[in-house]
C-alpha cells in the first residue's frame, strides 16, 4: 500500500483522498515498497507496466494503458562522442508525458475520480487528455494562449475542454489554482503519481544496457518531470542492488526562463523565482519556479549533476543536426544538442563515457512553429 507524505511536515495522508497539496501547502510524495524481479519482468510485453511492482495501483484491472513504453534507444553520431537517444517521443500521444499520465489517471480510476483539471503548455495536457478519454474521465485542460495550434487541437479532439489564459506559463498555472479546490487537480507537476510514470524511462535505459547504469544522462528540465522521474527510478534501481550507482544528471533549460541554472551556477541552496520577460520555442520548459524545487537541487548534488542554458538560436541548430540523422523533435526535445557541446567544453562528459539523450517531444506537434523557424 501507498500513502502521500508531506515534504515540509511529514503529515501523511491516504491516497485515496481528493488532494494535490498538504495542508501546510507542501509539495506530497509517495511512500511505497517497489521490487524488481527480473527474471518476470523479462517475459513480460515491452509496455512501462512491466514494472508493475515498481508501480503502485492496487488492482491491475485499473491500469489505462495503450502499450506505451520502452522506447528505442539508438546510437547518435555527434562529435566522437557516445551518445544514445532515447526516443521518448515515440509515444501515443507523442511525448514522453504518457508514461506519467498513463500511472496518474489509472491511480484517478482507482479512486473512483470522474472529473479532473490540468494546466499545461501542451504536452502534459495531451497526455492527460488522452487517457482521460480511454478512461472516461471528463477533462478540462487551462493552457497559456501561446501553446502550439497543433497540441491544442489535439486536445481538443481528444474531447477534453480547452482554458486559454492570457500571459506566461505561471499565469496559467495561477489561473488553474483557482479552481483547484472545486474539481480534482490533476497536476502532472504536484501529483506524484505523475513521477510515478516518468520514473519507468529510468529502468528501461537501465534493462536496455543490460542492467546498468549509463554515466551521464542529458535532458530538457523546466518543472523537473522527466529529470525527477529519472533520478526517482535510477534510485529505486540503486536501493534495491539492480544497479551499482546513479548517473549523473544533467539538465538543460531555456535562457528565457532559467531558474534551475541560476540557482545551479550560484549554488544556492534554494530556486528563486526567475521573470519570464518574454517567449522562447522551447514552451515546454518554462517554469519561473518549480514546484518541486528542493528536490531538484537534491537530486543534482546527489548524483553530481549539473545544469546550463541554451538560446533559441542554439536550439534551432539543435533541430537541424537531430533532423540530419531522421530525428524530428520539437524545439524543447531539441536543447539537449547545444547542452552537449557545453557539458562537453566544460569536461562534465567526455568520450569514453555513454551520455544519453532524453528526446521528449515530437516535431509533429509543433509543425506550424517549425515552418515558421525554418
Amino acid at each position: 500500500m501507498s500513502e502521500y507524505v508531506c515534504s515540509l511536515c511529514d503529515r501523511k495522508y491516504p491516497v485515496t483522498e481528493f488532494r494535490y497539496k498538504c495542508d501546510c501547502s507542501g509539495v506530497l510524495e509517495l511512500k511505497k515498497q517497489v521490487s524488481f524481479p527480473l527474471r518476470e519482468i523479462a517475459k513480460r510485453k515491452p509496455t512501462i507496466w512491466r514494472y508493475l511492482e515498481a508501480i503502485p495501483i492496487e488492482k491491475k484491472e485499473n491500469i489505462v494503458s495503450f502499450d506505451e513504453g520502452m522506447t528505442p534507444l539508438i546510437d547518435f553520431f555527434y562529435k566522437g562522442l557516445n551518445l544514445k537517444a532515447k526516443l521518448d517521443y515515440i509515444f501515443p500521444t507523442g511525448s514522453y508525458k504518457d508514461r506519467g499520465a498513463s500511472v496518474l489517471i489509472s491511480k484517478l480510476k482507482e479512486i473512483g475520480v470522474k472529473r479532473i483539471i490540468e494546466d499545461s503548455s501542451g504536452n502534459a495536457g495531451a497526455a492527460i487528455a488522452g487517457y482521460s478519454a480511454k478512461a472516461k474521465i471528463k477533462c478540462e485542460i487551462y493552457c497559456p494562449q501561446s501553446t502550439s495550434k497543433g497540441k491544442l487541437s489535439q486536445i481538443q479532439l481528444y474531447g477534453a475542454k480547452i482554458k486559454k489564459i492570457p500571459g506566461t506559463r505561471a499565469d496559467t498555472s495561477n489561473a488553474v489554482l483557482k479552481d483547484a479546490e472545486k474539481f480534482y487537480y490533476a497536476s502532472h507537476n504536484w501529483n506524484p503519481f505523475f513521477l510515478e510514470g516518468t520514473k519507468t524511462a529510468a529502468f528501461e535505459i537501465a534493462e536496455q544496457l543490460d542492467w546498468k547504469s549509463p554515466d551521464n544522462i542529458i535532458c530538457p528540465i523546466g518543472f523537473g518531470s522527466i529529470y525527477l522521474g529519472l533520478y526517482l527510478g535510477f534510485k529505486e534501481l540503486l536501493e534495491n542492488k539492480i544497479i551499482e550507482r546513479l548517473p549523473k544528471l544533467l539538465g538543460v533549460q531555456s535562457s528565457v526562463c532559467s531558474p534551475v541554472y541560476k540557482a545551479f551556477i550560484n549554488k544556492d541552496d534554494n530556486i528563486q523565482k526567475f521573470i519570464q520577460e518574454k517567449q522562447t520555442i522551447a514552451e515546454g520548459i518554462c517554469s519561473e519556479k518549480p514546484i518541486r524545487d528542493k528536490l531538484i537541487l537534491k537530486a543534482i548534488n546527489q548524483t553530481s549533476g549539473a545544469i546550463t542554458s541554451v538560446s533559441d538560436t542554439e536550439i534551432k541548430n539543435g533541430i537541424k543536426i537531430l533532423a540530419k540523422q531522421g530525428l524530428f523533435v520539437e524545439p524543447t526535445s531539441a536543447v539537449v544538442i547545444p547542452a552537449v557541446d557545453k557539458f562537453y567544453k566544460q569536461n562534465i562528459i567526455n568520450p569514453e563515457q555513454t551520455t544519453i539523450l532524453i528526446l521528449t517531444g515530437s516535431g509533429l506537434k509543433t509543425t506550424e512553429k517549425l515552418v515558421k523557424i525554418f
